[in-house]
Formats: C-alpha cells, sequence, structure tokens
C-alpha cells in the first residue's frame, strides 16, 4: 500500500534537507524512489533503453550536484521530471540536427500537417466501447503506440502534462514555449490519441486479438 501523497511530499523533504547537506543516505533513499518514474519517462522520451539509462544516470547526477540550489517552490518529482525532460529534449534536438538531410521516414499512427494541425481525425460511435472492455491491454498497446509516433514536441508535452503531472508553467521552462503553444501541443496530443482509441475500435474482434498476440499479418 502507497503512503498518503502528504506523507510522501513531507519524506520528501526530509530526505531533500538531508541530501542537500551533503547526506548520501538520503540522497539514495530519493534515487531508489523515483529511479523507475526518471527511466520511464526517459524511455517514453526517446524510445531507447540506452539513452533511457544514460539520461536516467545524468538526471540523478545533475540532482546531487543542484541540491543545495532547490528551493522546494515546487515538489522534488517535478523538479527531477524536469530535469529528466531537459536531458531527453537536448538529446532530441541533436538527433535532429545531426539527422541526414532529406524526407524524414514516414511513421505509423496520426499525420500532422504543416502547422501541426492534426489530419482526418474520423468521428466514432463511443457506445460502441463497452463490450471492448475485455481488450483493455491490446488498447493500451495501441495507445502507446500513438503516443510513440508522436512529434516529439507533441509526446513530450502529452508526456509531462498527462503523465507526470507537470504544470503548464513548469513544462513552459523545460521546453522553452509559451504556455499557448504547449496547450496547444497537448490539445493535438489528445486528439491523435483519440484518433488511436477510435481506430482500434473500428478494428474487427478477431483483428484486434491477432495484432494482440503478434499474429497478425
Amino acid at each position: 500500500m502507497r503512503p498518503p501523497v502528504n506523507e510522501t511530499l513531507q519524506d520528501d523533504r526530509t530526505l531533500v534537507e538531508r541530501a542537500a547537506g551533503r547526506d548520501m543516505d538520503a540522497f539514495e533513499q530519493l534515487v531508489e524512489r523515483y529511479r523507475s518514474k526518471v527511466y520511464g519517462l526517459a524511455l517514453r522520451m526517446m524510445k531507447d533503453r540506452g539513452e533511457a539509462e544514460e539520461i536516467m544516470q545524468e538526471t540523478f547526477l545533475s540532482a546531487w550536484q543542484n541540491l543545495p540550489n532547490f528551493r522546494g517552490d515546487s515538489a522534488f518529482g517535478s523538479w527531477l521530471y524536469r530535469i529528466c525532460a531537459n536531458y531527453a529534449l537536448m538529446r532530441l534536438r541533436r538527433r535532429k540536427f545531426e539527422a541526414p538531410p532529406g524526407e524524414e521516414p514516414a511513421l505509423p499512427g496520426p499525420r500532422f500537417d504543416s502547422e501541426g494541425t492534426i489530419l482526418t481525425l474520423p468521428s466514432y460511435d463511443w457506445s460502441r466501447g463497452t463490450e471492448e472492455k475485455a481488450l483493455d491491454r491490446e488498447l493500451g498497446r495501441a495507445i502507446e503506440q500513438a503516443t510513440e509516433a508522436l512529434p516529439d514536441d507533441y509526446r513530450t508535452v502529452f508526456l509531462l502534462k498527462d503523465v507526470e503531472g507537470l504544470s503548464y508553467e513548469e513544462i513552459a521552462e523545460v521546453t522553452r514555449a509559451s504556455v499557448p503553444a504547449i496547450k496547444s501541443r497537448l490539445h493535438r496530443a489528445r486528439l491523435a490519441l483519440r484518433e488511436a482509441i477510435e481506430a482500434f475500435y473500428k478494428m474487427p474482434r478477431a483483428r484486434v486479438q491477432a495484432a494482440g498476440d503478434g499474429t497478425a499479418l
């Protein structure tokens, strides 16, 4: 059973205060508490386990070095996620800069026009979803694939806001984008995921089950 959120935050403050005083045992407890979450965020942003591992290490090293400057204006976890996202975004920008010239390969999933607006969002009768509840695992995979197919900027905003719970202002600090731009990207990311859910429920049941089993052609 997880401890209440307030107790976790209070415990975080105590550990952070000790770690800021260079108490390595306290810092190791913080690392153990947030390791999987930081790694998960890095992996979802980079889609590469090796890079995610490196970003996780860079994140905790930076946190250790900068703990004396941590003012506690936000939760320690949010501060940590911002550091992690910063390192991931730097790598994504470098990756884009180092990519060979030419047209990027087409990715499966939602398509966007030159302005970043999602194209051809289909309509759907959401009442059909009830009978598909048994396929939650396959639906989760479809959503995960749609998330990975999002443009980097949209995927980053979606992960930081809807998965990690950062505020618009915190995301703006990380991404160097305005709050209105972040809200626009989040809206488009959510539309893309909605499209993935709609497409999933429109698949014939046998095909969906085959996709989940990895037997679809």
